[in-house]
């Protein structure tokens, strides 16, 4: 006689279903799901703004609107600021180049000595790329990028003007005794969206100020270049702005910069990182999105084999709102607790301070 499996085995072997089927839903439906995913917290972003022109008598489109246009203007700026200063680093392109060719022909040589693959066999290696397929497939790779970029407009101007019957069909899917445990679970996501989001950007302006003055000090070519290139990448978390400082190093090294250069480069950038994990973060971040360092890693480890860039970006969020969805659910609060943080400890009277000044 067969027995009935256990009721361990059959939600172990269940909870691994669900994630096993989230996953490949997520992957192959990246092309939906991405746009939808940050129009989501876009809107949650935009609609505290929104509120206060509707109450000002703005009809709702219209001040949907508005938000969608300083949102435009906002990245606008950003994007300007980065050309205008990469514009800068454009006119002494030839001095660049020159400086690139002797570091690759360096290169080379350090790659004959360590492979046996000597330089004329490399150069056939690189002249053996298509550059033709690489054309189309960057060409393809915008065009995909700017109808994202429509998608997540349209669908921010529709999340945003149609929230109302939106929250109205979330209370007829959910059973009566449920409804305000749902209002609120809503409530608080689009807070922890809100708060986020507002955080990093102006932790983002805050590195964007003290990478230029550091770089400007240590002597490095386009400081300002680089301070928005360090700063803008921390969108991604731990990946971008230890990518852009690598940038900046290689810049150096491209400029003929010495290990004096080279070192105060990498001081600056821990520096930097000081301040952000000990003043910056925990005052204009705080603990809203609530993730241990060891998950915070996770998930953008696992936004990125699912979604890639976009993922990296998305994660922290998404990830913290899945904590106050677990935590709002008796038999999800286990795994709300594994998402969450350390428990608080007593700040010194140093920090507190510190604390006191900003606040």
């Amino acid at each position: 006689m067969v027995k009935n499996p256990s009721p361990t085995l059959v939600k172990t072997s269940l909870v691994l279903f669900i994630i096993i089927s989230g996953t490949v839903i997520l992957h192959f439906g990246k092309a939906l799901l991405v746009p939808l995913a940050f129009a989501l917290v876009l809107a949650m972003l935009l609609v505290p703004l929104s509120k206060r022109l509707e109450k000002a008598g703005i009809n709702r489109s219209v001040a949907t609107v508005l938000c969608i246009l300083l949102l435009i203007l906002t990245f606008a700026l950003i994007i300007g600021l980065l050309s205008w200063q990469l514009s800068n680093v454009m006119d002494d392109v030839n001095q660049i180049k020159n400086r690139l060719a002797a570091v690759g022909d360096q290169l080379q040589q350090s790659i004959a000595s360590y492979t046996g693959i000597e330089k004329p066999q490399q150069e056939e290696m690189i002249k053996k790329a298509d550059p033709g397929s690489m054309l189309t497939h960057t060409t393809s790779i915008l065009l995909g990028t700017v109808l994202d970029i429509i998608l997540i407009l349209v669908y921010i101007f529709l999340m945003m003007c149609f929230r109302s019957h939106l929250m109205k069909f979330l209370m007829k899917a959910v059973p009566s005794d449920q409804q305000n445990k749902a209002s609120l679970i809503v409530y608080e996501a689009s807070e922890v969206s809100q708060k986020y989001l507002t955080g990093l950007t102006l932790m983002i302006m805050s590195l964007w100020v003290m990478y230029a003055i550091g770089f400007s000090v240590v002597g490095v070519k386009y400081a300002i270049f680089f301070a928005l290139l360090c700063g803008t990448l921390e969108m991604i978390p731990f990946i971008g702005n230890i990518t852009g400082t690598i940038l900046t190093v290689l810049m150096g090294v491209v400029q003929g910069g010495d290990f004096k250069l080279i070192a105060g480069i990498l001081i600056v950038y821990g520096l930097v990182q000081f301040i952000q994990s000990y003043i910056l973060q925990p005052l204009v971040v705080g603990s809203e999105v609530n993730l241990n360092p060891f998950f915070t890693i996770l998930s953008i480890v696992i936004g990125e084999a699912v979604w890639g860039v976009s993922g990296m970006i998305l994660a922290v969020p998404v990830f913290g709102m899945m904590k106050i969805v677990f935590d709002r659910f008796a038999p999800l609060k286990p795994y709300g607790f594994l998402l969450g943080g350390l428990e608080n400890k007593k700040s010194s009277g140093f920090m507190d301070k510190i604390k006191g000044c900003f606040k």
